[in-house]
């Protein structure tokens, strides 16, 4: 590591650390009076000039006073002869969102440049990965678990058919129990339904799903073919949870019409 890279990592870690303890004067202390910088809340065009950049830090240091922590995770820095640039991932949240085991992380790149020998920061960038699903990528997603089921009941593919179905799922059958709770349960009904009968097609023809966020709704009318010929149609309602490993069907409820 060249020696102006190590002085760039000392000042991003001195800056990080002062944002922690909320000690203005050194969070300021690096950076070019015609900083830019682009923050994660609004003005949407950024922030311009060190007098701009000074009211951004009093309200972020009294939300961390309120138990938040802001601290590196990794650095990197690339220096030229009076040119650099820096990308980090630090922790930026409640300390008890990081002890469960929060993966979410402030993204920070810098932009330096050499001004009478001494590195400061003429740019700085802030972000947050957008967690927020949009409800045309959840609702495609969910419509692909339906053909997935299609094509699995098909191949009498137990453990696929398995895969998006959630740990702590419950589900409202035909018949049997009031309720089958958990993965185990609805796997054992799923077997006894392939292993009853012949070839089993199953499709969805106008399947609606909504979506919000990480939960989607999924109802229609299930059109079951057994053996190319005995055709039964059943309502059924669904439930889905994005989780770490994707969506995951939560609850379920199958029912027949009175005959």
């Amino acid at each position: 590591m060249s020696n102006d890279e190590q002085q760039i990592r000392a000042l991003i870690e001195r800056w990080a650390a002062a944002v922690h303890e909320g000690d203005l004067d050194t969070v300021l202390q690096d950076h070019s009076g015609d900083i830019v910088m682009f923050d994660v809340p609004p003005p949407y065009d950024g922030v311009r000039g060190l007098d701009a950049y000074r009211e951004t830090w009093p309200g972020f240091f009294e939300w961390q006073a309120s138990g938040a922590i802001f601290e590196l995770v990794s650095l990197d820095v690339t220096a030229g002869a009076d040119v650099a640039f820096a990308h980090a991932l630090l922790k930026c949240g409640l300390r008890e969102e990081f002890e469960e085991g929060s993966p979410n992380r402030l993204r920070l790149t810098l932009g330096l440049r050499k001004e009478d020998g001494r590195w400061v920061v003429t740019h700085e960038h802030h972000s947050f990965p957008l967690t927020d699903t949009p409800p045309a990528v959840a609702e495609s997603a969910v419509r692909e678990i339906h053909d997935q089921w299609s094509e699995l009941t098909a191949a009498k593919d137990l453990d696929g058919l398995m895969d998006a179905i959630g740990d702590d799922v419950v589900s409202y059958e035909y018949g049997g129990p009031l309720q089958y709770v958990g993965k185990d349960a609805v796997r054992a009904v799923c077997a006894t339904g392939l292993e009853s009968g012949g070839k089993v097609e199953m499709s969805v023809p106008e399947l609606t799903v909504k979506a919000r966020d990480d939960l989607a709704v999924a109802w229609g009318l299930t059109r079951i073919v057994v053996d190319g010929s005995e055709e039964n149609w059943s309502r059924a309602t669904r439930v889905f949870q994005r989780q770490a490993d994707g969506w995951k069907m939560i609850h379920q409820h199958l029912s027949l019409p009175d005959s």
